[in-house]
């Protein structure tokens, strides 16, 4: 299956140290050699890089990893294809736009049935079953808000329970960002950290790169990182529940809903 990343900070942060430990796993310590993707919100926009090549030789990926691009909300994933063959076009993170914003997504895990999902004007480019999913989420999103929703828990509490919908079709674990919320929804495998103030160092797993945040960062910086598995060997990573729905604001989860399981079944909380 593919791997996640995905960053929210109060203040515009670059994303290179944990990018450096995601490239190794996409071919060389990780099978994920079809392809890796990452978009850097800016404001209203966003830059987008990708490559179907694998990332720990990528050219393009050895630019993100030293070109320090700073943003509160990062989304990157790289690719083991299950669904549609390795090309750009199904490429990891795909953006759409909704609301008069631009929306981008990436998934980790293999859907069956996803051919029957109704995607309304949001038409897949690609051939995966991840892209076909965010664009039947987006039809979702906007034929119960046809206007952008001022009631943001309705259109989490929403969001979420598509996400319990597609988890019936398989393996679903998500990113999905406006650039001003992270959300996230765990299927079996997602883990988050948030680091600040005091700032220690860390360690990469897949790399010997160890950083320093304190001399890297202010008192105030909150920045939280989310990756389908750990990226460090010294820090303590929260591992998400099945069903586990979050959403990260500025570095700080805002919103989030966990499945738990009775006698009956599962019940929210």
């Amino acid at each position: 299956m593919c791997e996640l990343l995905g960053m929210s900070a109060n203040v515009p942060t670059d994303i290179c140290f944990s990018f450096t430990g995601l490239m190794q796993r996409g071919g060389k310590t990780g099978p994920h050699r079809d392809g890796w993707g990452i978009t850097f919100y800016e404001g209203k926009g966003f830059r987008t890089f990708k490559d179907p090549s694998p990332s720990f030789d990528s050219r393009i990926a050895e630019l993100v990893q030293n070109y320090p691009i700073k943003s509160c909300a990062v989304v990157s994933h790289i690719r083991q294809a299950n669904r549609g063959g390795v090309n750009l076009e199904n490429t990891h993170p795909f953006t759409r736009e909704l609301w008069g914003q631009y929306w981008t997504f990436a998934h980790n895990g293999q859907l069956t049935g996803y051919d029957q999902l109704e995607t309304g004007r949001f038409k897949p480019v690609g051939e995966t079953d991840s892209e076909k999913a965010f664009c039947w989420l987006l039809n979702q999103l906007d034929a119960r808000f046809p206007e952008i929703p001022q009631d943001c828990d309705a259109m989490f509490a929403l969001v979420a329970e598509c996400c319990d919908t597609l988890r019936q079709l398989g393996v679903y674990n998500m990113l999905l960002s406006n650039g001003e919320y992270v959300l996230t929804y765990c299927s079996n495998n997602l883990h988050w950290i948030t680091r600040r103030a005091p700032f220690g160092k860390a360690s990469l797993i897949d790399e010997d790169v160890t950083i320093d945040f304190q001399q890297e960062t202010t008192p105030n910086d909150v920045v939280t990182v989310i990756a389908t598995q750990p990226l460090t060997n010294d820090e303590r990573w929260h591992k998400m529940g099945v069903g586990e729905f979050s959403v990260f604001h500025l570095g700080e989860p805002v919103y989030s809903r966990v499945l738990e399981s009775d006698t009956s079944g599962e019940k929210k909380k």
